[in-house]
């Protein structure tokens, strides 16, 4: 303890100087606009970095988990698909049709692979960041998903990192339906359980059962139709009994998630200036 007060003592001018610089600096950031920004700028750029080579440590000590898993799901798939290209070419007597069926409906979408540097699971408001922005060709309102389902939607883009606002949000709500049902809601989550989220609406003469598979609608320019959502785990009536609420176990593990892809419509400039004349056409007839 002496050797302690001894080394205070004979430093302490020192120590002040650091504390005193500390202060100014704190000072400086907070009350002035412009050096705000700039070390609010700097601090997420440093940030992200940060965030991006801790992901990629967590990453290369999971690959091998990670590739277990897609090894098992690939071959599965692979089984899915070979299975519905049988059935179909003997309901149509056409081989090629399933193939050219399928390229057809994919081909206006473009995926951009991304890697996942930072995510929360423990706020109403859970955020993820990924490794791709503008400078990739990232807007806000684009899809995310990955290998074994939805992840979420891009919700703001800086330069080389974007910000996703996942299932997992509170304020999330994507457009999902009941596998070869037809019956349409949409997919929120209350928080609690990251594993869980419920779709709402569901029309009250929908016929479907526990265990159905859920995926996204393609009823929006963000998701395709077929992206995997989750499994039917409990049915409850709406709190105004007029529809039904579907609890979902969601395909996707937001707490190992890494690998992503980003999901670009090709067409959603051309919908969205479609939509803005029909808009700037009613304005037009209502003012007459």
């Amino acid at each position: 303890m002496r050797n302690l007060f001894e080394f205070i003592a004979k430093h302490a001018h020192w120590m002040l100087f650091v504390a005193l610089e500390v202060v100014c600096a704190v000072l400086l950031f907070r009350h002035n606009t412009y050096q705000g920004s700039v070390w609010f700028s700097t601090a997420n750029a440093v940030a992200g970095k940060v965030y991006e080579v801790n992901s990629a440590v967590e990453s290369y000590f999971s690959l091998s988990r990670v590739n277990e898993a897609l090894t098992t799901r690939n071959f599965y798939l692979e089984r899915q698909v070979s299975h519905l290209r049988r059935l179909y070419a003997e309901a149509t007597g056409d081989t090629t049709a399933a193939d050219r069926i399928g390229s057809e409906a994919l081909s206006r979408f473009s995926l951009l692979p991304a890697k996942v540097v930072d995510n929360t699971l423990d706020s109403p408001n859970n955020l993820m960041t990924i490794d791709r922005g503008s400078a990739d060709g990232v807007r806000p309102d684009m899809g995310v998903a990955c290998g074994n389902g939805i992840v979420g939607i891009v919700y703001l883009v800086s330069a080389h990192y974007s910000v996703v606002m996942p299932v997992l949000n509170v304020k999330s709500r994507i457009s999902c339906s009941i596998r070869n049902r037809g019956y349409v809601g949409y997919l929120t989550w209350y928080g609690g359980d990251p594993a869980v989220a419920y779709v709402e609406d569901i029309p009250r003469h929908a016929r479907f059962k526990i265990g159905d598979w859920v995926e996204t609608s393609g009823y929006s320019a963000i998701f395709p139709e077929g992206v995997l959502v989750g499994k039917i785990e409990t049915v409850y009536n709406s709190r105004d009994g007029l529809s039904y609420r579907l609890k979902v176990r969601l395909a996707t593990d937001f707490s190992s998630v890494r690998d992503v892809y980003v999901i670009n419509d090709s067409t959603v400039a051309e919908r969205a200036r479609l939509l803005e004349a029909a808009g700037d056409s009613l304005h037009i007839g209502q003012a007459k």
